[in-house]
């Protein structure tokens, strides 16, 4: 018959007293200066007694007071990370790997987004400073210049998506676009395409400009010319993509491309349900290419081709980045430049052109399908 394990001799009917680290201090017999050391993992406290602290902590089910903490230790031991939108299944993935890698190295996280609004990003900044963070991963669109002096006077270190001011203090994550996208042009025209079309993100966006730069410049490479009638700007939502692709079906009727690459997968998916409203078929009526792999591009219909940009290789590098800047403050010159891979992931969404082109042209009957000519597929 098992026993029931013993507690220690001042644990007993404490669940009417107010918990603090004094009362883990008379439990553990040990010090109040010992309790905290052991909480803040000062390596300097004796392992076994710091493993008795442990396991009072454990059986009293004691929380630290963080703020206390951090008033005494000054230092908050949190990260702020700030995204663009929640409803992009891309930034969840991206939340998800940050908080991992944060937490694996005693940190927290408090997490933001501004859905593209300034009045949205100056409540995240404050939030922010409220809580005393100690660095901020910036995962979203530009920061006005006076939200950036409020974090930068006060010495917080920042790190950005692709471009960042060249301050103190700051690190930036250049995501290499033109890689993996050439990689899908090269694609795309290894199958036998040459009227590839592309939909854009929105213009204000720099990741967007830096997307569409390196689509053209693969075209080029590929000696393959650019159709400027097949450059459709969309806005990097599944809605965004239904339109853009609404438009490139009403103002081609005539000539078609036979793949088109989105600046991301949010829009492909929206090109995929699109062409299926139209009764054509991904990819032998249209090759579609995404851009940054997120989960459930394996799941589409048919998987999507796409271009990976790895979310747990941002969330390390951002925290990485907020690491050596917090903890190495005697290195006057941290790293800034974070380089992130991109590549081509293969899937079932794009393949060779055929007779796509002339089956974009067939009319259509009355279910709103093409009436196809079986002898167009020879």
């Amino acid at each position: 018959m098992a026993t029931k394990k013993a507690k220690p001799a001042a644990v007993e009917n404490k669940a009417t007293e107010r918990m603090d680290i004094r009362t883990i201090a008379r439990a553990a017999n040990v010090s109040i200066a010992t309790v905290s050391r052991t909480i803040n993992h000062i390596p300097t406290v004796n392992p076994e007694i710091a493993k008795r602290v442990w396991a009072v902590i454990d059986q009293l089910d004691y929380f630290p007071n963080t703020q206390a903490r951090a008033l005494v230790s000054g230092r908050s031991k949190i990260f702020g990370l700030i995204v663009s939108e929640i409803t992009n299944p891309f930034f969840p993935e991206l939340i998800q790997g940050f908080e991992d890698i944060a937490v694996e190295h005693g940190y927290e996280i408090l997490v933001s987004s501004t859905n593209y609004d300034p009045k949205r990003m100056s409540h995240c900044i404050r939030r922010m400073l409220e809580r005393k963070v100690e660095g901020v991963a910036i995962m979203t669109f530009g920061i006005e210049e006076p939200l950036l002096d409020q974090l930068a006077k006060r010495n917080v270190p920042l790190v950005f998506i692709d471009i960042g001011p060249k301050r103190p203090g700051i690190s930036v994550l250049k995501v290499d676009y033109h890689h993996g996208i050439r990689q899908g042009v090269q694609h795309l025209a290894a199958l036998g395409h040459r009227n590839i079309a592309f939909i854009s993100g929105p213009a204000i966006l720099h990741s967007a400009q830096s997307r569409l730069t390196a689509f053209s410049t693969s075209l080029k490479e590929c000696s393959i010319a650019p159709n400027p009638a097949w450059i459709i700007e969309g806005d990097h939502t599944m809605e965004g993509g239904i339109a853009a692709m609404e438009r490139l079906l009403a103002a081609n009727a005539k000539k078609m491309p036979t793949a088109v690459m989105c600046s991301n997968d949010m829009t492909a998916i929206g090109v995929l349900h699109r062409l299926y409203r139209a009764g054509l078929r991904v990819p032998d009526d249209l090759s579609v290419v995404g851009f940054d792999d997120i989960h459930i591009a394996e799941v589409t219909i048919p998987p999507l081709t796409t271009v990976q940009m790895s979310r747990f290789d941002l969330a390390r590098a951002a925290v990485t980045a907020l690491r050596a800047h917090v903890e190495n403050a005697d290195d006057r010159a941290p790293k800034r430049d974070y380089n992130i891979q991109t590549d081509l992931i293969v899937r079932e969404s794009t393949g060779s052109p055929r007779a796509a082109a002339t089956r974009l042209r067939e009319p259509r009957g009355k279910s709103g399908r093409p009436d196809i000519n079986p002898v167009a597929l020879t």
